[in-house]
């Protein structure tokens, strides 16, 4: 019995793109190279020029035809510039930007993936942009803080299965419960939400969607049964009276004052979708939004610490003062 043949490795340091403008360059001269030549000059296999060729002809529509006569590869007719992506200046420091906010995912499983769509994008630029991103290291950089412990095989299950719309089985810990509870749901979507993690999905033992935290979520496996995810879900539409990600069910206006010394925080940012803001006269802004649950917009004006006043509702305002309180009465010494 013959031996196989153990095929050696590509020695491949150029980009795709960057190949494929050194075949166009080859091709536009006489020597009619073929796949063994092409590959020899390249240092890559013949199976990677074939399918270099066959990506130059179909997909960018350029005239690659071999030629028997010669048995080599030439163009069909008169080709102008190598087909490349077109960029702004603007666009090149967006892309910059992004870059570096990819790396808060290093080291995750979504690390490979998002790097390597960057690099093809950014391989595929012309010669006239130059950049070297390692440049950007030391004058742009994404900070968090409290940056919550992933558990990645976790967020990576969660992810295929929202995907694959496949039911899973985990146990769930409530906060601040000891005791977990078996669960069968249907994961409808897993969203970052102001850099943290949650699943939202349909709780059989509920009968209702619920929201799930993955870094309480254990022992978790596929049931094996495959849901169709509701037409009428949207998470827009579930989130829209949040303030981050706690629904309910009344939906009330928030009216909120903030003095002069923090007015141009909340000038700077947008807090909520339905937020309207306008300037008092001492230098303070108020500011207005509609919600349909207090919880999370209560500890919100606890952080601004004294230099916000609830307006309304005196439900808010009532909760935002015994909050107030219970502070107090901890910290008595």
């Amino acid at each position: 019995m013959a031996t196989k043949r153990k095929q050696l490795p590509e020695r491949n340091t150029r980009p795709p793109i960057e190949r494929m403008l050194k075949i166009h360059n080859l091709l536009k001269g006489e020597n009619h190279p073929n796949a063994a030549q092409l590959a020899n000059e390249l240092e890559v296999t013949t199976k990677t020029i074939y399918r270099d060729i066959a990506f130059m002809r179909d997909r960018m529509e350029l005239p690659v035809e071999f030629e028997p006569a010669y048995n080599g590869y030439c163009y069909a007719g008169e080709v102008g510039q190598f087909p490349t992506v077109q960029i702004s200046e603007g666009e090149l420091f967006a892309m910059l930007v992004a870059e570096k906010a990819m790396q808060q995912y290093r080291g995750t499983n979504f690390e490979k993936p998002l790097m390597s769509a960057f690099r093809k994008v950014t391989d595929s630029l012309t010669d006239t942009i130059s950049f070297n991103l390692d440049d950007f290291d030391q004058s742009i950089s994404f900070r968090t803080s409290a940056e919550p412990v992933l558990n990645l095989d976790v967020i990576d299950a969660l992810a295929k299965a929202a995907a694959g719309n496949k039911q899973l089985q985990f146990n769930y810990r409530k906060p601040g419960e000891n005791k977990a509870e078996s669960r069968v749901v249907d994961p409808y979507h897993l969203a970052n939400v102001n850099g943290e993690w949650f699943l939202f999905a349909h709780c059989h033992l509920r009968n209702d969607i619920r929201t799930f935290t993955p870094a309480r979520i254990s022992d978790m496996q596929q049931t094996g049964e495959i849901f169709k995810l509701p037409k009428k879900f949207s998470l827009e539409k579930r989130l829209r009276g949040s303030f981050a990600i706690v629904t309910g069910d009344k939906e009330q206006e928030i009216v909120i004052r903030f003095n002069e010394l923090v007015a141009d925080y909340i000038r700077e940012k947008r807090w909520h979708p339905t937020q309207k803001q306008r300037n008092l006269e001492d230098g303070g802004v108020e500011l207005t939004m509609r919600l349909d649950s207090l919880n999370e917009v209560q500890r919100w004006v606890m952080t601004w610490c004294g230099n916000a006043e609830v307006i309304k509702p005196l439900e808010l305002s009532h909760s935002v003062r015994e909050a107030a309180q219970r502070i107090l009465d901890t910290n008595k010494s």
